[in-house]
């Protein structure tokens, strides 16, 4: 219901708008007109464009299919422009047509003025397309105009609200890696490790430790608000992070990074990263005695950068399913915040591994901070 009143709304626009275009067009009319020995009477006149543009309030609705089938992107500008041509003018010549045809009709609505030869059938014909081809191509392209101008605003006003989201779920994610970081049980357990090793007299890891731990909170908190970093400055920030996690499991955590240096300076999510690993440790071992393997993964792949978090936990119950299942907030935020950057263009799933653990797979446009620059200026 609510689709069916946007396009009642969006249609009352058009015709308001083809109403207008008669109106001063009809006004232009009389005024050119009001010299004349015989002048027009005005009435008539307003009849005569009324028909005519709301001819082109019907056609509309072909010129806008025409449109979506041919639009005006980039790398088919000048497959699209030569295509709008020639089907501007022949779509204008069946419209002249037409009109030849219900010529005889428009005296209905009144004695209307001698302007129209009354000769053959292909005289009038001729005489409307000298007349008026013009005006129907510049109604045709003035269609393709409003449309792309009305495009174009709908895209910033998309891209406006995608930003507002982009940083309400930022900040949740700023939050909630602070929150774990900040979690009374990470937190013991830090301390309580760095106690362990003062009163071992092995200071220097203290200190490390604890410099570890600042380092990841002031990270956390210098980049509010920004979207977007470079991997290689995620994997900085993973390395603290598990430095910290590893003194807290000792020799029953491993990690592997295993970073392809081409992908170092493609641009992910800030802080995408770390709840996944996170997520890994706590769900895969973190509650068992022997020791778990945590590795990350990224590789390019055609245009695309891929990232996989995997371990050698429990895995996933049988039968899982992304979709079906809720999962964590930590999860959840990351889903949402890759499509509102990346759309239809990423794709995130968590499956099981053939010895038995599981693994995070997320895929997103292969882009580097330079050019992404690079796109803003040209866009």
């Amino acid at each position: 219901m609510r689709l069916g009143r946007q396009q009642l709304l969006k249609w009352s626009l058009i015709f308001a708008g083809w109403t207008l275009v008669a109106f001063f067009y009809a006004s232009q009319t009389l005024i050119a007109n009001g010299y004349r020995a015989n002048p027009l009477v005005w009435w008539r006149v307003l009849t005569w464009d009324l028909v005519i543009y709301y001819l082109w309030f019907l056609l509309t609705p072909v010129v806008l299919w025409l449109n979506r089938r041919f639009p005006f992107e980039r790398g088919h500008i000048i497959k699209s422009l030569s295509f709008h041509l020639v089907a501007g003018t022949v779509l204008s010549l069946f419209y002249l047509l037409f009109l030849t045809l219900i010529d005889p009709i428009l005296p209905l609505f009144g004695d209307k003025p001698d302007l129209v030869p009354r000769t053959s059938f292909f005289e009038k014909f001729q005489f409307f397309v000298v007349a008026y081809l013009h005006v129907c191509l510049i109604s045709y392209w003035g269609i393709l105009l409003v449309n792309y101008l009305v495009s174009i605003y709908l895209a910033f006003q998309e891209r406006s609200l995608r930003a507002s989201q982009l940083e309400a779920s930022l900040a949740v994610a700023r939050l909630e890696s602070l929150k774990s970081q900040l979690h009374p049980h990470f937190l013991f357990n830090t301390l309580n490790a760095i106690v362990v090793l003062v009163r071992k007299n092995r200071n220097k890891e203290a200190e490390d430790m604890l410099t570890g731990l600042s380092e990841l909170l002031r990270h956390s908190l210098e980049n509010i608000g920004v979207q977007e970093v470079s991997l290689r400055h995620e994997i900085e920030f993973l390395k603290t992070y598990l430095e910290i996690e590893q003194v807290r499991f000792q020799d029953r955590l491993k990690v592997q990074l295993n970073i392809e240096p081409e992908t170092l300076k493609a641009v992910v999510p800030n802080l995408i990263l770390q709840p996944l690993v996170e997520n890994a440790i706590r769900h895969g071992f973190s509650k068992r005695e022997k020791a778990g393997l945590v590795a990350i993964t990224t590789s390019r792949e055609n245009g695309t950068l891929q990232i996989r978090v995997r371990d050698d936990g429990a895995g996933l119950p049988k039968n899982w399913r992304l979709e079906e299942n809720k999962t964590g907030i930590g999860i959840a935020n990351t889903r949402a915040r890759l499509r509102q950057l990346y759309g239809d263009a990423q794709t995130f799933d968590i499956r099981s591994t053939e010895d038995g653990g599981t693994v995070v797979i997320l895929k997103i446009p292969f882009q580097t901070q330079n050019g992404k620059a690079e796109k803003r200026e040209n866009g």
